[in-house]
């Protein structure tokens, strides 16, 4: 078990240093935001044109948020004193966690950030430095600064400057585990003036906790904080001055004594501190929240098993109530910027813990139970704190803290209207890749075995790497196992994952039990039993039937053979669909703004209109299993005219749909431009489109599908993920020639879906 780990953990670190080697260097780029292919375009960004607006800012400073970037934009800022668990490793080696804050800020939030390392810890000269280049910002996120130095200078620059300013390893952790207390003490029937609580740690979080728990209500003298000396009381000298707020008068000393008959533990310092004993000693329904990272104060399933009662949040994604900074601080500075607040005071913060505790006792969205692959999750002990992927939080705390910034009269930007803010803010979403996190998550919550054709290639040996570190799949590689373990040292993979060679002796038993079903299934169709034996020792054959037999879920092939060579293997061994004449294919685009997905762009070279319909049918079905609701444009080079033959052909297919199938947003023949455009839909009230644009495209031939996402994939505007094979009893899929190694996982990815999905049937 341990070589394992070490080989993992091995795997892991190397796995990190590619991700940040790749080109281009660091996880953030300056993209330009205006038009610049011109010599006038250029005239006008910089000289002679920007001095126009240069001294439009001179003359009212305001015009600042009206000119440049400033209101979107956020400075990470951290002196590398104490980041993440590393401690005090210096500003240069933080630079790469200070990116990744930034790339959260931008996926979340849609923010753009530049990280600032400064080699200070001198804590004024350090707030000097932020002070001179803070006019650049709309708002500033303090990291990783140690404590005591961190609170210091919060403190002055928040006094001095006049933008939203955080500390998020301090505000950031007390505003989510803020409204997981409230809903866990709401669950266990507590009052909040009247528990006992517990707090291990005293460093900037613990702090800023401590303090926001008792603005809402907890009593200071109910409170016992610990360090790593003990609990913080009377007897002690040389505290802090954030210590000296927290002597307890009490003789209690140990954190063993000081958990008996309390109700609330909150663990903000160091892994596995409490045992069993000890949680026993807590009263009735104990609340602890263990956010110790990588490991909790007390293992999850430990405390689950040593009480029933128990009511528990973690800092772990794998548990349930993950107490995640990204709940709150993307969506914190959203609505500050907004309204161009002039700080971030208290009346935000406990906005942003209403907004955040409120939201967990709405009824959850299908997206969000399907990205998490759940059959339920309704408010209770194991989900009292929104899911990272609950597209809802930008809505909810964001508007919450705009208008408690308005309220308070630190805006400097009035919101008339928040609806309409709501839906700007949900257009800002678009942009990310939501949508792969949400199926990753939802596929490790049920992983299934995947087995991955092709198994000697770099790229699939690498996508079966992180399928397994990352527990999206249980991988197996198809092929030569001689070869692939070559490769394997080759680029340095020390995969402990199975290797399944259809040659090798250890498959004779499946080879004679797969070729009996390959005879019985095509005899009639050209093949003896003799060749039926040599085809089960090829791949092509042998990975289909494999997934036949149950002996894998699910089964990624192609790579480097062109994609009719692989599917007819397929599509001799896996049944159809009840229903289902002609299997089709599907491409997700996932564009700037949201996925759209074209079809068929693998199959039917040259399809009917009734062809066109079982398309337009299993695209429906297959969109939707995404959680997404399809509005589907039936593509030609005409809108509403049907006068060629291509048109004539579309047009029958979506006259069939509308009398089939009344209540499908469907609608054509039509061109993509407009089926895209809000404005040019509106030419066409009788359309079943609306003024909607859009989102899923079927086109009249396989010319026109296959080249128009691979134009897509070849530019690389956009990440493409399929073909998605729809129209299988099974899930399989066939790589496109030479994917990468996103793509790979991404397709593995919709195989574990749709293995969850046919198991629920």
């Amino acid at each position: 078990m341990s070589s394992n780990n070490n080989r993992d953990e091995k795997n892991f670190s190397q796995a990190a240093l590619d991700y940040h080697k790749a080109e281009p260097k660091g996880k953030i780029e300056v993209i330009p935001s205006k038009p610049h292919s011109s010599q006038r375009d250029l005239s006008l960004a910089y000289s002679p044109g920007v001095a126009v607006p240069c001294m439009e800012i001179h003359d009212k400073p305001e015009t600042v948020y009206d000119y440049t970037g400033k209101g979107n934009l956020v400075a990470v800022i951290s002196n590398g004193t104490a980041v993440l668990g590393l401690g005090d490793i210096g500003a240069e080696a933080s630079k790469p966690v200070m990116e990744g804050k930034g790339l959260l800020f931008k996926i979340f939030a849609d923010i753009n950030v530049f990280d600032i390392e400064i080699d200070e810890k001198d804590p004024d000269k350090f707030i000097e430095i932020v002070k001179g280049i803070a006019p650049t910002f709309g708002g500033i996120n303090l990291e990783d600064i140690k404590a005591p130095e961190a609170f210091y200078i919060e403190q002055k620059l928040k006094e001095e400057l006049n933008i939203p300013l955080m500390h998020d390893d301090q505000h950031g952790t007390a505003i989510i585990s803020a409204a997981a207390l409230i809903n866990s003490l709401q669950i266990a029937n507590k009052d909040i003036d009247k528990v006992k609580m517990v707090v291990n740690g005293a460093g900037a979080a613990a702090i800023a906790c401590t303090k926001l728990y008792i603005s809402l209500g907890l009593k200071k003298e109910n409170v016992l904080m610990c360090d790593s000396k003990g609990v913080i009381n009377h007897k002690r000298e040389n505290l802090t001055p954030e210590k000296l707020d927290f002597i307890a008068q009490t003789d209690i000393e140990t954190l063993e004594d000081a958990v008996k008959g309390s109700d609330v533990f909150v663990g903000l310092s160091k892994g596995n501190v409490m045992n069993p004993e000890m949680l026993l000693s807590m009263n009735d329904n104990p609340i602890v929240f263990a956010l110790a990272n990588p490991d909790p104060e007390i293992a999850y399933d430990l405390a689950l098993s040593t009480r029933k009662d128990v009511i528990m949040a973690t800092g772990r994604s794998d548990f349930p109530n993950q107490v995640n900074n990204v709940l709150g601080f993307p969506y914190i500075f959203r609505g500050a910027l907004d309204v161009q607040a002039t700080g971030i005071n208290e009346e935000m913060k406990l906005a942003a813990v209403h907004a955040i505790a409120d939201l967990a006792k709405e009824p959850v969205p299908e997206a969000v139970i399907l990205a998490y692959n759940v059959q339920n999750l309704q408010f209770g002990r194991e989900y009292f704190i929104p899911k990272p992927f609950d597209n809802r939080l930008i809505t909810k705390v964001s508007s919450a803290v705009a208008k408690a910034a308005m309220e308070s009269g630190v805006a400097r930007k009035q919101i008339a209207d928040f609806e309409e803010y709501e839906h700007q803010l949900l257009d800002r979403m678009g942009r990310d890749e939501r949508l792969v996190r949400m199926m990753q998550s939802r596929a490790k919550s049920n992983p299934k075995r995947i087995t991955l054709g092709n198994a000697e290639e770099y790229n699939v040996l690498k996508a079966a790497q992180i399928l397994y570190e990352e527990g999206i799949a249980y991988p197996s590689l198809l092929g030569d196992k001689k070869y692939i373990k070559e490769q394997m040292e080759r680029y340095g993979m020390n995969l402990d994952i199975p290797i399944i060679d259809p040659s090798d002796d250890d498959q004779k038993e499946n080879r004679k039990k797969y070729r009996e079903t390959l005879w019985k299934l095509r005899q009639r169709k050209g093949m003896n039993e003799y060749k039926a034996k040599r085809y089960v020792r090829q791949r092509d054959y042998f990975g289909p039937l494999m997934l036949k037999h149950g002996d894998t879920d699910g089964l990624i092939v192609g790579f480097s053979k062109n994609y009719a060579s692989v599917l007819r293997p397929v599509l001799e061994v896996i049944e159809k669909d009840k229903g289902v004449d002609k299997v089709a294919a599907m491409m997700m685009i996932l564009s700037e703004k949201k996925p759209i997905f074209f079809a068929d762009t693998s199959i039917n070279q040259n399809p009917t209109a009734e062809d066109l319909v079982n398309i337009a049918k299993m695209a429906e079905f297959t969109v939707k299993s995404f959680a997404i609701e399809p509005r589907i444009a039936m593509l030609g080079f005409e809108n509403f005219a049907a006068i060629s033959e291509t048109s004539k052909k579309v047009a029958k297919a979506v006259s069939i749909l509308h009398e089939k199938y009344p209540k499908m947003i469907v609608d054509g023949e039509i061109q993509p431009d407009f089926a895209m455009n809000a404005d040019h839909l509106s030419d066409y009230p009788f359309s079943k489109l609306g003024t909607t644009p859009a989102n899923t495209f079927i086109f009249p031939n396989l010319e026109s599908a296959n080249l128009s996402y691979k134009i897509l994939r070849g530019m690389k505007v956009a990440q493409v993920i399929g073909p998605i094979l729809m129209g299988l009893k099974q899930p399989v899929h066939v790589l496109q020639m030479r994917s990468s190694v996103d793509e790979i996982v991404n397709l593995a990815t919709i195989a574990v879906l749709d293995a969850q999905r046919r198991e629920k049937k």
